[in-house]
Order: structure tokens, then C-alpha cells, then sequence
């Protein structure tokens, strides 16, 4: 149980909340007010006053029919008011959204409850019914709505089950968990991390109503050579399968296993000639011969499916038979071999698969038709197979072009429209055409000093002899297309496309790259990669959380959005003991390469210069990785100081006024 000291009504206290989550209560000091008890089911709405605000006190709105209905403000009068007015606050919301959770939970029994009340006054027989009903169509609409985000947040079996198939989420989801501010509860964390995963849950939820369907199963099953012997491995599935779909097969186990033991009638029916026919495959005279299995060959597996898989009602559009015996293909090119009716060897494999395939389908409801619906085809599929074109009567629905005058399109005099620019070319004289392409060459010749040569790279100030890393007196304007400003053009694309794949968030790409590739891209080691990967899921988790809570408009958790960015804050300390970490590592990287230069350049006359710049990765490539993430903190811890300036201020008129 959880007290504190409280005023209630101007009489001094103790409140508390009981310990399994039931009610809470309040009892007076002096015995001045009768003690009062909620129950925490029957509390519609929790607030309590701002940080700001001078006292600490909490009011609980109590909705009808409960008989403490009515608003309930509890003042905290203890040294500790604001941390008690914070613990009670956060235990009343645990409970509440635990209640809630409950009721939520177990609609379908109440109902049921209601019913059986019902039905057992003797008089309320229709109202008894009328409940059942509802509860019937209820638990139809739960089977229903199986995927709405409210039943998927509740599911704690389903969530555990995703935390479980996926070591990545199940890393992030704990890491987050432990480093949650205090004032947050279990349950309020859990709801908000799933509440931003939802897609995750109803896929999860989908593939785990998914069953394996049917298959061929003597397709499926082979034999392996292990030292020299045959070994053939079946399962107890297996093998009822193999009887579903070929009951020959379990007609012969029947009748020979009681005179063979198990595994010799498996080993004989593996390379009898009754296999072979099953599969489809041509049976051969070297084949070996099996009295004892060879006599089911003769078996028919076709005529005694074939009521089963005959449909009640086939289109006519679908049914073969029905077609040849109306219009049958007596003229024209004799059809294949195997579209021809034929004994059972020129093409087993074909009628094979088609009688598996039947088998596979006949259990499989049409997902294009009701299953309660009338048989056939309905009216709108019909008049959408139906051929109107072919109709006598069908009205004609072309459109007709009518020309009224065509001569005038064909006339040998027709006028020719040009464009405007056109047209004044055609006015002008070869003559004048040369004349002022003249003028233009003698300008290009007076800028040069040349008389028959054009030098487009001096026009457009190109030197391709220059060197971008000599440094002139003073600087120049840099002009288009020369070699400076080419250069800068792709600096600058280059370092766009580095900055581009070093924060790419692409789940592919991401899963693509191993951890040792990634840590080598940024020149870290993989310890520090991992580190900052968890330090960066567990900020932006607090992130979108502090979000949820800013965007609210709940002014009862301003307490709580004041904690959510002391944690940003801490999660700047870690963000910077890992980038404090990695430069540590790249100075011990450093020294290493400084004293193997010396050995080096000990054994060997030529002398290389030692460059530390040329070792990169410390706490410069923590810090452009993690640059994003530390602009979202700055915003949010941004915001926060805005909205909390605004409410002091405007606390400071009210007080004032």
C-alpha cells in the first residue's frame, strides 16, 4: 500500500492506494470526515496541478453510477509534496490503465452474464434472447476485427511472441526498458512502444494464423545414401498423408502389414511398380515385379474420386465436355496426343498431376463466390461473360465520323500553314543568311586576334594546364565550366553522396551490411558501433515518446514531459562517453601507426612522413553519424523551454492579476 499526507475538504489525511489496485482511499486525521473509499474502476478522469504551481494536489473525477460520484481534490501537505503528488499520480494510472485493459478484455462475458440474468427472470424470455444475440454477434465481430490496434496492443501473448522471433527488437525493447525515466510506468512504456510498431504486431499476428497447406507428399519424400545404403526417413504426417491422398496405399497397409513388419512394406512399396504409377512415372518392363503389391495396379483411383471431386454446377464457358458435344473439332488439324482421350501410358504424368491438383483444391473454399450464396453465376458476372458484339439484335455502337466537305482535305491547292519562325526564314535570301553568319565569325575573330580559328575553351576561361591546388595572389571569380568550378561541382556531389549513404536508415540496406562492413565504412570498432546503435534506438524511443506526451495537450503531464527530457539529457552523456570512447581508440590507433613508422623508417633509407590526419574515424565520425539525432534534441529540448517560458509567464499575469 501507498500513502501520503493529504488535505482533503481543508481536513488534514492520509491517502493511500491499495495494493492490489483496487481502490483508492482517504481517512481524516482528526475523525472530523467520515473516510472515503474510489474504486479505481469507477474513475473517469485523473489531473493534478502543474510543476509550477504553488501547491501540489491531484483531483479525481468519479463518473456515474458509482455512489462517490462527483470531483475529489486532494491537496499534499508533506515536506515532499511534489514527489508524492508524482508517485500517486503515476500509481493511479498504472491501475486505471490496467482497469481498463480488463474491461476491454472480456466484453463477450459480461454480455453472457447479462443474458443468463435475463433469461432467468421467467418474463424477460425476448430480452434474454435479444442478449444472446448481441453476444453472438459480438464474439462474430471480435473474429472479425482480430486486427485492430486496440485488440493488438492488448495482446501481451502476441507481443512476447514478436520480441521472441526477433533478437534485434526484443535488444531495443529491453534497452529502452532500462533506461526509462522512473516517473513512467511498465505499462505506460510498453503501450507507447507498441503504439509506433502496430504494423509490426498485425504482421506478426497474420503469419502466425498461417498453416502450412496440403502438398504432394511423394513428391517431398527422398532417399539418401549414407555409407553406401539407402536410408529412407518418414514421418507419422507423412505418412497419413500419403494414405489421404492415395487410399490404394492404405488399402495395401491393411492387408499386408499384419503378414510383413512395417519397415519391409515401406522398403517393397518405395521400389514397387504401384510407386512409380503413383507418381506418374512410366512403368518399364526391367522394372522389379512385387506379387504382393503388383496386383493394385489395376486399381482405379479416378473412379472412386470422381463423384467427390465432380462439381454440383459448372459453367458453360469452363466445361469441355459440354463444348465438344456442341461444337466438336472434327475439321481442321488433328489436336496433340495428350489433348485426346487415351489409355493411362502414353501420358501418366499429366493425368496424375490433375488428379492431385484436384485433390489439393477440393477443400478449398472459392474465394471468389459466397460460400452460402446461390449456385452458379450471378447476374453481374454473367452479362460480363455474356458476347454482346455477336448478338443479331445487339444495337450498333460505333461511333461514325461524318465529313461534310472532303474535297477540301484532298484539293490540289491547299495552302500550307507554317510557324511564324518558318515563315520568315523562307523570306530571306541566301545572300542575306551568309551575310550575317559573316558578321558573327568576324566577332569571334576580333575577341581572339586570329583569323581562322575559333578557341571555345579561351571563350569560356578554360585552362586545362592550371592546377586547382596552386594559390594565386588573390582570389578570382570563379566562371562557369572552368576547371576550378568543375572541381568544386564534384566535391560537392561526393561529399552529398557520402553524407547521403552515411545516414541511410534503409531497412535493406541495413541488413545487407554486416556490423565488422559498417564499423570499417566509419573506421570504429565494432563494440563502439553496437554501443552507439543501442544508444541511438533507445533516444529515439524517448523521442517519439516525449512527442506523444508534448502533443497530448495534457497539462497533468507536464511532470512527466520535464523527466522525458532529463533522459534526452543523460542520453547526450552516453551519445558523448561513446564518442569520448572512440577517440581514445583512435589515438591508441595513432601511437600504434607512429611507432611502426619509426621501425620502418629505421630499416629503410627512404624516409616516410608520419600524417596522423590520415587515421580517421574518434570522436569526429561519431559526431557526423549521430548528427541528426543530436538536431532532434535540440529541437525537443528547444520546445519544451519555449511552452515552459510561455506558461510561467503566463502563471506570473494570472498571480499578478
Amino acid at each position: 500500500m501507498t500513502d501520503a499526507a493529504a488535505q482533503y475538504k481543508k481536513q488534514d489525511g492520509i491517502v493511500s492506494v491499495s495494493a492490489d489496485g483496487k481502490t483508492v482511499t482517504w481517512k481524516s486525521a482528526s475523525g472530523a470526515l467520515p473516510p472515503l473509499s474510489i474504486a479505481i474502476a469507477d474513475i473517469g478522469n485523473l489531473q493534478q496541478t502543474p510543476a509550477t504551481s504553488a501547491k501540489a494536489s491531484i483531483k479525481i473525477v468519479v463518473k456515474e453510477p458509482s455512489p462517490q460520484t462527483g470531483n475529489h481534490t486532494f491537496t499534499f501537505t508533506s515536506t515532499a509534496a511534489r514527489n508524492d503528488q508524482q508517485n500517486i499520480t503515476s500509481l493511479l494510472r498504472k491501475w486505471i490503465e490496467a482497469s481498463k485493459q480488463q474491461s476491454e478484455a472480456s466484453p463477450a462475458p459480461v454480455a453472457a452474464a447479462v443474458a443468463a440474468t435475463a433469461g432467468a427472470g421467467g418474463d424477460n424470455g425476448a430480452s434474454a434472447a435479444m442478449a444472446m444475440a448481441q453476444t453472438v454477434t459480438a464474439a462474430g465481430k471480435d473474429k472479425e476485427e482480430t486486427y485492430e490496434d486496440a485488440k493488438l496492443l492488448a495482446d501481451t501473448a502476441l507481443q512476447m511472441s514478436l520480441l521472441n522471433s526477433s533478437p534485434a527488437l526484443r535488444q531495443r525493447f529491453d534497452r529502452a526498458l532500462l533506461e526509462k525515466p522512473e516517473s513512467v510506468g511498465v505499462l505506460q512504456f510498453s503501450m507507447q512502444f507498441w503504439s509506433t510498431r502496430v504494423h509490426m504486431l498485425r504482421s506478426h499476428a497474420t503469419e502466425r494464423s498461417q498453416t502450412t497447406g496440403t502438398y504432394n507428399v511423394l513428391s517431398v519424400i527422398k532417399s539418401k545414401s549414407v555409407n553406401g545404403t539407402l536410408m529412407l526417413n518418414l514421418t507419422k504426417e507423412q505418412i497419413e498423408l500419403l494414405f489421404r491422398q492415395h487410399p490404394i496405399v492404405q488399402k495395401a497397409y491393411n492387408e499386408n502389414v499384419p503378414q510383413l513388419s512395417e519397415g519391409d512394406f515401406w522398403e517393397r512399396f518405395f521400389h514397387s511398380r504401384l510407386m512409380k504409377k503413383l507418381k506418374g512415372e512410366r512403368i518399364q518392363d526391367k522394372d522389379v515385379s512385387d506379387p504382393k503389391l503388383d496386383k493394385y495396379l489395376t486399381y482405379d483411383e479416378a473412379a472412386d474420386s470422381s463423384q467427390d471431386l465432380l462439381a454440383s454446377s459448372i459453367p458453360n464457358f469452363i466445361n469441355i465436355e459440354a463444348n465438344e458435344n456442341n461444337h466438336s473439332q472434327k475439321q481442321g488439324n488433328r489436336p496433340d496426343f495428350t489433348m485426346n482421350p487415351s489409355n493411362y501410358e502414353k501420358a501418366p504424368i499429366l493425368r496424375v498431376l490433375n488428379r492431385m491438383s484436384e485433390k489439393m483444391m477440393k477443400d478449398v473454399p472459392p474465394s471468389d463466390t459466397s460460400r452460402h450464396g446461390p449456385v452458379g453465376l450471378d447476374e453481374q458476372t454473367y452479362k460480363e461473360l455474356r458476347l454482346r458484339d455477336l448478338q443479331l439484335a445487339d444495337d450498333d455502337n460505333r461511333v461514325v465520323l461524318k465529313v461534310h466537305d472532303q474535297s477540301r482535305f484532298f484539293s490540289a491547292g491547299q495552302s500550307v500553314h507554317t510557324s511564324t519562325s518558318a515563315a520568315t526564314y523562307t523570306k530571306r535570301t541566301p545572300a542575306e543568311a551568309l551575310s550575317t553568319l559573316q558578321k558573327d565569325l568576324r566577332k569571334f575573330d576580333e575577341h581572339n586576334g586570329r583569323s581562322s580559328t575559333v578557341d571555345l575553351h579561351s571563350i569560356i576561361d578554360i585552362n586545362d594546364e592550371s592546377s586547382s591546388d596552386e594559390e594565386g595572389p588573390a582570389p578570382k571569380k570563379t566562371k562557369v565550366g572552368s576547371k576550378s568550378s568543375r572541381s568544386a561541382a564534384s566535391s560537392q556531389v561526393l561529399t552529398a553522396v557520402r553524407k547521403r549513404h552515411l545516414h541511410n536508415d534503409d531497412l535493406s540496406s541495413s541488413n545487407s551490411i554486416s556490423t565488422s562492413e559498417r564499423a570499417k565504412e566509419l573506421d570504429v570498432s565494432e563494440v563502439i558501433l553496437d554501443d552507439l546503435t543501442m544508444t541511438h534506438n533507445t533516444t529515439v524511443e524517448f523521442l517519439h515518446y516525449f512527442w506523444a506526451v508534448f502533443y497530448s495537450g495534457d497539462p497533468d503531464r507536464a511532470n512527466e514531459i520535464a523527466r522525458l527530457i532529463e533522459t534526452l539529457d543523460k542520453s547526450l552523456d552516453r551519445i558523448k562517453a561513446v564518442a569520448d570512447r572512440a577517440e581514445a581508440d583512435r589515438v591508441a590507433r595513432i601511437e600504434q601507426a607512429r611507432r611502426e613508422n619509426e621501425l620502418s623508417n629505421q630499416r629503410e633509407r627512404k624516409k616516410r612522413r608520419f600524417d596522423p590526419e590520415a587515421i580517421k574515424g574518434g570522436k569526429q565520425a561519431i559526431n557526423q553519424i549521430v548528427d541528426p539525432l543530436l538536431r532532434a534534441i535540440d529541437a525537443a529540448r528547444g520546445q519544451y523551454q519555449k511552452a515552459l517560458q510561455e506558461q510561467i509567464a503566463r502563471n506570473s499575469a494570472n498571480t499578478t492579476a
